[in-house]
């Protein structure tokens, strides 16, 4: 797994190679989506086979939202990750409580996810602005087959990504037009459903990763979850480590 996205320079060599880096990183993004459902065997009855991979642990976020605020802006000092994108991960934890109870999801989880495929928003020299979204679009390469990446013929029409001949990935979490299509979510309550708005793409990743009756505090289906979102063992250990350090950087 190449490294991940970090801000474009003004160095066209650079700015290519960055290129190229999200263009890897979304070879295997929500491949379910693509057709491919199915690609990582869930078995969780019986023993948890792999304990060292359960999810980091965290204190549960407010269940109020004015609350996720104030922790927001806490937990930003804490851990580098920017106050704004803190709000829509503790959001989708806190309406997976009740949506997805079984499934035990924490924020630290996304907040692995968010910086692996775009650096909470961040890629491209954009950042996200009150409302969650990114200054600039973020659209990974299209999917046609080379440098690596699946072929993927339009879905949509273009109507998320804008390109009317291959699918792309979008938004902050790079949702590929189908998989959004079955696990879309409206995280902000605006009424819209929108890959480019970080409160929509962390409930239907939560969502996403919570498919198939995982629990994500078993290290089996939290492993096979992280696989599902991109099919490689080194994108795994990537987000772990993300998350790991989120989760540390907020205990007492």
């Amino acid at each position: 797994m190449p490294d991940e996205p970090t801000e474009k320079t003004a160095d066209p060599t650079e700015a290519r190679r960055l290129e190229n880096l999200l263009a890897a990183a979304v070879v295997l993004v929500l491949l379910v989506g693509a057709g491919v459902a199915g690609v990582v065997a869930v078995s969780r009855r019986g023993a948890d086979s792999l304990p060292a991979y359960a999810q980091p642990a965290a204190a549960p976020v407010p269940a109020d939202a004015v609350a996720r605020g104030t922790w927001a802006q806490d937990a930003a000092a804490r851990t580098g990750v920017p106050a704004r994108a803190l709000v829509a991960y503790a959001g989708a934890e806190a309406a997976a409580r009740d949506e997805l109870a079984d499934c035990g999801l924490s924020w630290v989880t996304l907040a692995g996810l968010g910086r692996v495929e775009s650096n909470h928003g961040r890629f491209g020299d954009t950042a996200l602005d009150d409302a969650g979204r990114p200054g600039e679009p973020i659209r990974g390469p299209e999917l046609d087959g080379t440098g690596g990446n699946r072929e993927i013929r339009d879905t949509d029409g273009g109507r998320l990504d804008g390109d009317t001949t291959y699918d792309r990935a979008v938004g902050p979490l790079q949702f590929i037009p189908t998989t959004w299509a079955e696990y879309g979510a409206d995280g902000d309550g605006d009424g819209v459903s929108d890959p480019d708005d970080l409160d929509d793409a962390a409930l239907a990743a939560a969502r996403y990763l919570c498919a198939d009756d995982r629990d994500l505090r078993r290290g089996d289906d939290w492993r096979a979850a992280v696989l599902a979102y991109n099919r490689s063992q080194a994108y795994v250990d990537r987000v772990r480590r993300e998350a790991v350090g989120a989760a540390t950087a907020v205990r007492p």
